[in-house]
């Protein structure tokens, strides 16, 4: 039986920095008819095991341990007694939500995880999380990015880039060595391709992401926006 991809939308609300926001997350579920691999459990283990149904889960796996993307580990794994895996760099991330259990596998940089008739190959991606991880599947031409890159770019939390130069480097030497047509499936937002993203890593590397821009003051008589533009009406020049 083929292997596909499907998707459970759940949603919550996170505290960041004393400011609750809400926000959408995506768990995303690997297998064929009998068989699946469930990807970043979050929040609703009731609604991400209806989707699975009678199929039996094999792992649970955890491209980070931020609290918002395991909250449903421990449920959703233990119906079929699957296993849950997570890079050992997040345990302590894993421990702010789970204080008496720990993830039954330890990640690691090329390890492997088969389900249905298909391979998820674990890459290294470090940078908003110790231990981020992203799995690849070259059989389905997909990537699941966790946080480390997402369809409006390289991930945050908080609104911040913990350690953007690790980020940058596994984004870079790992993410944007994949084919062009390689779909991006992360932990928030809708999916990408590698081509799309790739064209914007210089600017990245150059300090887009961290460059501060002027604060809009709304449009201008002639459509165009005052934030960075200066229109020369004599003031300048003493008149």
């Amino acid at each position: 039986m083929t292997a596909r991809i499907e998707r459970v939308v759940t949603e919550g609300v996170v505290d960041i920095d004393g400011t609750h926001e809400k926000v959408e997350n995506n768990t995303w579920i690997v297998g064929d008819d009998d068989e699946v691999i469930v990807i970043d459990p979050a929040r609703d283990a009731e609604k991400i095991l209806e989707q699975v149904g009678e199929r039996e889960v094999l792992a649970v796996i955890c491209t980070h341990g931020l609290p918002d993307h395991v909250g449903a580990a421990i449920e959703v794994a233990s119906r079929d007694e699957a296993v849950i895996a997570l890079h050992p760099k997040d345990k302590p991330l894993w421990r702010e939500t789970w204080r008496e259990t720990w993830p039954d596998i330890d990640m690691e940089d090329d390890g492997a995880f088969g389900v249905a008739d298909i391979q998820l190959d674990v890459m290294e991606t470090p940078g908003v999380t110790p231990g981020g991880v992203s799995l690849y599947s070259e059989a389905l031409g997909v990537v699941f990015t966790g946080k480390t890159l997402q369809a409006d770019g390289p991930g945050k939390l908080g609104g911040e880039y913990p350690a953007l130069a690790d980020q940058l480097t596994a984004i870079g030497g790992r993410l944007f060595t994949l084919p062009g047509e390689t779909r991006v499936l992360a932990c928030h937002g809708e999916e990408v391709t590698v081509g799309d993203l790739e064209p914007h890593f210089d600017d990245w590397v150059s300090g887009s992401l961290t460059r501060t821009e002027p604060e809009e003051e709304g449009p201008l008589i002639d459509g165009t926006k005052a934030s960075g533009i200066r229109l020369n009406h004599g003031d300048d020049q003493g008149a």
